[in-house]
Formats: C-alpha cells, structure tokens, sequence
C-alpha cells in the first residue's frame, strides 16, 4: 500500500478522489474534499490498529506494567485492569510485570497503588473506592503458591468466613472485610476453586451469584478461578453498540494478551454464551488490517 501510494502523481491522486465518492465530497465548485467523518474514522482505524502492534512486539512483563500504570493514571474506573493482569497471570508472570515496572517507572506498582490509596484519601472519596485500592495492594504484591495441593478442612473454614461476610453484606460490604481480602489475595488458585465449591454447599448457590452488585469482587474470582468466562464477558462488553471508549479497549488488550494463552478456551466459552464465534464478531463488528491483525492472533494455535 505504501509503496502504491507513494508513486501516485498528482492524475492518480484526483482519480482516486472521484472515484471514492464514499470518501470524498464534491462541493459547488467541484472541489474534492476529505469527508470528516471518514477521516476521523480513519484516524481511528490506524490508532487501534498501532496500539494493537505495539502491545503485541513488547515483553509480556513489560505490557503488563504499562497495562496496570495507564489504569491508575486513568483512575477507579479502570482498576478492573489491574484486578485483571494481577489475577490472571501466574505468579512468574506477575512478578516479571512488577520487575518490568521497577525498570519503567522508577519505583514499585505496589508503591503507586499506596499512594493513590492516600491520594484518594485526600480527595475524600468514597470508602469503598478506598478499599478496592486497598484489595489491589494485595493483588499486585501477592506471590501464589501454584502447587495442587488443597487443605480441604482450611477451604471449608474459608467458605463460611466468605458466605458470612456476603450474608452481612447489608451491613458491612464484603470488600471491607480484611479476612475475604486475606482469603483472595493469598490462595492458591486450586485453593479458592475449592472454597467456592465449598460455598456453593453450604448455600445452594454460586458465589458469584451472590455477587452482582460487587463488581470488583465478582471479577477478582472469576479472574481467578474461571479466566475464560471473565474474558469473554470482557469482549462481549466491547462489541456494544453503546460501549464507551474503554470498553472497546479492552478487544485489543484481550486478545493481544491471551493470543499466546488461553484464547482456545475464551472462543469456547463466547460461543457459548454469545452463539456466534469470536471470529464471526470480529469480521461483522471490525475493520480493515485492524480486523485482519486481530483475526491472525485469534488464529494462533488453532
């Protein structure tokens, strides 16, 4: 394409113009003029698709860090993404993303996450935001024990401190509870799928299902315990028609980082619950080498 365009002389240029009447507007004066639209449409299309390049060719460990710094600059409402890289990567991998930030920004993810803890101190915001943060401490500091090995007399203690905790949310929101923030930020993972199995016994339910209006503690355990159902709600959220900007983000940030993971799995569960594959999605709701470059990730391994 570059090569084509770079030898149009200035007939080629006036061709394409008028023929590409989608494109260009043709006033009284017969003056061939860009659409606006087109051009920010455009402009749009070349960003994705730049942003999309660039996370794919750097470290993992470096994209994670940069990953978790962009949504503490962005604030609350981005956290989900630092609940996302920290609960989905495994031990290594997160502690290769907090090597990667020490070599980027001088000083610790866990140290940024404190200060904008004080921060939103300061700016007195509400207790709840102040104690995702505070979740978001352990969950970028933790180091999980990766083993299969499973304490089933401890998980069984731990299912009923949780359900407690959810009984009481009318009293006390579970996120404030230091023992649910202990249990989340510190299990092994094959642990916590067995408080949960615990939980669903004692109370005839899913903990998620107890879970609707505790969105960050609703995702931490199904980042933690079922990745690929976190995911496909992820990019299910993207193809909205009314999704807001950082929604429709998260299409490139999901597939770019699970591309060499667990992207099997996440087409599997959007079948699933969508009825129509991710592929499919992809060439009705994307375009261009946007929509190209993200097909061939989805593609890897298949």
């Amino acid at each position: 394409m570059i090569s084509i365009l770079g030898k149009w002389h200035q007939d080629d240029r006036k061709s394409y113009r008028k023929g590409c009447p989608q494109f260009f507007i043709q006033d009284d004066r017969l003056f061939e003029k860009w659409d606006d639209r087109h051009v920010a449409f455009l402009k749009h299309e070349f960003l994705r698709l730049k942003n999309a390049v660039v996370l794919w060719t750097m470290h993992p460990w470096e994209r994670d860090a940069r990953l978790m710094k962009e949504a503490l600059v962005k604030g609350p409402q981005a956290y989900g993404v630092i609940i996302e890289v920290a609960s989905t990567r495994s031990s290594e991998q997160l502690l290769g993303a907090r090597r990667a930030y020490h070599s980027l920004f001088d000083h610790s993810i866990e140290e940024d996450v404190a200060y904008h803890i004080n921060d939103s101190r300061r700016k007195r915001l509400t207790k709840i935001i102040l104690c995702i943060e505070q979740l978001l401490v352990g969950l970028v500091s933790s180091y999980r024990y990766e083993g299969p090995k499973v304490n089933e007399e401890i998980a069984k203690s731990e299912a009923k401190t949780l359900f407690a905790a959810i009984k009481n949310a009318d009293k006390k929101n579970p996120i404030e509870d230091e023992e649910v923030v202990r249990i989340l930020t510190t299990r092994s993972k094959p642990h916590l799928k067995a408080i949960f199995k615990h939980y669903k016994e004692i109370n005839g339910k899913n903990i998620d299902e107890d879970l609707d209006d505790e969105l960050s503690l609703d995702e931490t355990m199904q980042c933690l315990c079922t990745p690929q159902t976190y995911f496909s709600k992820v990019l299910g959220a993207a193809f909205q028609n009314d999704a807001d900007e950082h929604a429709k983000e998260a299409l490139t940030r999901v597939i770019v980082t699970r591309a060499d993971d667990d992207m099997k799995e996440i087409k599997e569960e959007y079948q699933k619950k969508y009825g129509v594959s991710l592929s499919k999605k992809i060439e009705d709701a994307v375009n261009g080498n946007y929509k190209d470059f993200l097909l061939t990730l989805i593609a890897r391994g298949e």
